[in-house]
């Protein structure tokens, strides 16, 4: 078979495809009495890898496969072509996300350990639903957890080929640097008050970030997370017994019974 007509046919599969095709796909296209030679198919991606070079896109592969997609000098001008609102994702959720592709597979409970914080289930759902995870299996531990990890389709939305491709934990030092979602009312060494932030932190929607969400930064120390968040000073333990018994203990006096006649909230001289 003509290397040419080869060329055309891989060619025209891809750009009639909506998703990626794999070297396994692309040699199924040729029936087996006339299978296309030797590396003919790999010949053919690379020389339509070199026809892109002065072209608006580019023939590229990722984890399910090669696909034609949009340069990006002049995806600014191509994405005016939908209108459709974009989606955008929360702190927490990016951090979510983050972990389980830097730390894959991990477990749930690792996350909130890591982060700080109890994690919304909306988040994990929504992130299944895109297909971006998955459970790839449980832990063996009492309980037996599941394991998540990310997908093919993760790897295809942000153009990656394999894992080891996303970029280094050095280049998202400053992830932690984006300002903080909440402003802390409490001025520099002042406690918090209760229900400022634990209030907040059942808040959810599909990827509803809370205060207490904003607590990880990918490659960075966890007190580093909130820029300008201050956090009160934890009181020194007492250092020895006399300190132990100057701590005031709650009473455990039972409130004196109304007499007959008297409402239960009436004072006794």
């Amino acid at each position: 078979m003509d290397q040419h007509l080869i060329n055309r046919i891989v060619e025209a599969a891809l750009l009639a495809a909506n998703q990626p095709l794999s070297l396994v796909q692309l040699h199924g296209l040729f029936p087996l009495d006339q299978p296309a030679p030797e590396g003919a198919v790999r010949e053919a991606l690379a020389t339509l890898q070199a026809d892109c070079a002065q072209r608006g896109v580019e023939l590229v592969e990722v984890a399910s496969g090669w696909r034609y997609q949009v340069k990006a000098d002049v995806h600014e001008w191509v994405a005016r072509l939908w209108t459709e609102r974009q989606t955008k994702y929360t702190r927490a959720t990016l951090e979510i996300l983050a972990l389980i592709a830097y730390r894959q597979p991990i477990t749930r409970g690792e996350i909130e350990q890591v982060r700080g914080v109890s994690v919304n289930s909306n988040i994990i759902k929504a992130l299944e639903e895109r297909e971006w995870i998955r459970v790839v299996g449980h832990r063996d531990v009492p309980g037996r957890p599941e394991l998540l990890g990310t997908t093919k389709a993760f790897l295809d939305y942000f153009g990656l080929k394999r894992l080891d491709e996303l970029p280094p934990l050095s280049e998202l030092k400053d992830f932690g640097a984006l300002d903080p979602e909440f402003a802390f009312d409490a001025a520099p060494g002042e406690a918090i008050p209760a229900g400022g932030i634990g209030d907040r932190q059942g808040d959810a929607d599909a990827g509803g970030a809370t205060a207490a969400d904003s607590g990880f930064d990918v490659g960075a120390d966890a007190d580093e997370a909130i820029d300008g968040a201050s956090q009160p000073t934890p009181a020194e333990p007492p250092s020895d017994l006399a300190d132990l018994q100057s701590i005031p203990r709650p009473s455990t006096e039972e409130p004196a019974l109304a007499e007959d006649g008297d409402s239960p909230g009436a004072r006794h001289e």
